[in-house]
C-alpha cells in the first residue's frame, strides 16, 4: 500500500447512519480518529438529523438528504474554522445522529404521591399514571440537556433520565389546569389533551422534545380520601338528613325499640332527634305519642313546650305513631278535624287534642 493509499484510509469519505433498531434516539459516528475529508458525503434519512459538533459547539445541522461536505454547505464551521476561501486540508468533527420519528407506547408515573391543593378537599396527594408518545422537536436541545455525548442514547435510558422531569412537569400542569380530583376519574381523555398545551412548550424549551399524545390512564388518592368520598356518596343517597332522622324516629318509635323502651327510652330518643335537628339548623321534631291518659304538653305558640299551632299529615303521623296514609284516612272520613288547602291538609293543634280526647 502507497502512501496516498494509506492516508486515504484515514479520511473519511461517506458518513451515514443505517439505523436497524426501533429503540434509538441518539448515535455518534465512530470517526475512530479518522479525519473528514474536503467533499465528503454526507447521508441522511429520513426521521434522520444530523447534527455536526466541534469542540464542544454546535455547528452545522443538516436533514434528510444527501449533503457535500464543502465550505458552502457548512457555514458556522467554515466560519469557525476561518476558511474564508474554502477549505482543502482535512478537519476533525464529531457527527451526532438524531432520531426524529415518533416513539409511542412510553410510560410515565408518580413513584411518590405528589401534593395537589384541591377544591373538594384542600391539600391532597395524588399518584398517576399512563402512557405517552414523543419526539425529539429541538436537536440541539435534546443532545445539551438529555442525551449529552453518549454515543449511543436508547429509549430505556430516556426513561429512566425523564420519569421524575416528566412527574414534576405532570404536577405542575395539574396544579394550573386546577381540575378537581373528582372530577379527573370521569375526564381522563380531556385531561390529556388539555395538559399537551401545558406540557409542551415546556418539554420543548428544557429537553427538546414534544409530545404526540398524553394519556392519563389513572389517579388514586389515598385510601381515607377514598373513604371520604363513599361517604359523600351515601350521604348523596340518602338525600334530606333531617328528613332520614325523623324517619328514623318514627320507626323507633313504631317498634317501641327507643333506647330501651319506656318512658325513659322515648325521652333519649326524642333528645337525641332534637339534638340533631338544632344542629342541622332545622325546627325540633315532632314530639312522641303520648302515653295513654296523659294530655299533650301545652304551650301557648307552640314552641319547644309543646306542638306547633299548625301541623302537616306527615307531623301528625309522627306523634300518632301510626302512617300518614291512616291520618289521611281518618282526615277524609271526618274522624279528623282538618282543612284542606289545594292538595296539602293541615291540623290545627287544637283539632288534634280533640281527637285524641274522644
Amino acid at each position: 500500500m502507497g502512501l496516498m493509499d494509506y492516508i486515504k484510509t484515514q479520511l473519511l469519505e461517506i458518513i451515514q447512519w443505517e439505523d436497524d433498531s426501533r429503540d434509538t434516539l441518539s448515535w455518534r459516528f465512530p470517526d475512530q480518529d479518522k479525519e473528514i475529508k474536503n467533499g465528503a458525503q454526507l447521508i441522511v434519512r429520513e426521521s434522520q438529523v444530523a447534527q455536526f459538533v466541534h469542540l464542544g459547539q454546535f455547528v452545522d445541522t443538516f436533514g434528510p438528504g444527501k449533503h457535500t461536505l464543502k465550505t458552502e454547505n457548512i457555514p458556522v464551521l467554515s466560519t469557525l474554522m476561518g476558511w474564508k476561501f474554502g477549505f482543502e486540508s482535512p478537519f476533525k468533527c464529531d457527527v451526532y445522529y438524531v432520531n426524529t420519528r415518533l416513539f409511542t407506547g412510553n410510560k410515565w408515573g408518580t413513584s411518590n404521591p405528589i401534593m395537589l391543593r384541591d377544591p373538594d378537599f384542600g391539600i391532597v396527594r395524588v399518584r398517576a399514571f399512563g402512557t405517552y408518545d414523543f419526539k425529539v422537536a429541538d436537536v440541539k436541545v435534546f443532545l445539551k440537556e438529555v442525551a449529552g455525548t453518549d454515543h449511543h442514547f436508547r429509549i430505556d435510558e430516556f426513561q429512566d433520565s425523564m420519569r421524575s422531569r416528566f412527574v414534576s412537569v405532570f404536577s405542575d400542569a395539574l396544579a394550573s389546569a386546577k381540575v378537581p380530583v373528582l372530577d379527573v376519574a370521569s375526564r381522563y381523555s380531556e385531561l390529556g389533551e388539555a395538559l399537551l398545551p401545558v406540557l409542551n412548550p415546556v418539554l420543548r424549551e428544557k429537553y427538546g422534545i414534544e409530545l404526540g399524545s398524553f394519556i392519563v390512564e389513572n389517579v388514586s388518592v389515598p385510601a381515607e380520601v377514598e373513604t371520604a368520598i363513599d361517604k359523600r356518596s351515601s350521604m348523596a343517597a340518602i338525600g334530606n338528613l333531617n328528613d332520614y332522622v325523623k324517619l328514623q324516629l318514627a320507626e323507633s318509635l313504631g317498634r317501641g325499640d327507643a333506647g330501651g323502651g319506656g318512658v325513659a327510652g322515648l325521652a333519649a330518643q326524642f333528645a337525641l332527634g332534637t339534638q340533631i335537628a338544632r344542629d342541622l339548623g332545622n325546627p325540633s321534631p315532632a314530639l312522641p305519642p303520648p302515653l295513654p291518659g296523659a294530655a299533650l304538653p301545652a304551650g301557648s305558640h307552640g314552641t319547644a313546650t309543646g306542638l306547633p299551632e299548625l301541623l302537616g299529615p306527615g307531623e301528625v303521623a309522627t306523634v300518632l305513631g301510626v302512617s300518614e296514609a291512616d291520618v289521611l284516612a281518618a282526615l277524609s272520613d271526618g274522624s279528623l278535624k282538618g282543612k284542606k288547602i289545594g292538595s296539602a291538609w293541615r291540623v290545627t293543634r287544637t283539632a288534634l287534642e280533640e281527637f285524641l280526647r274522644h
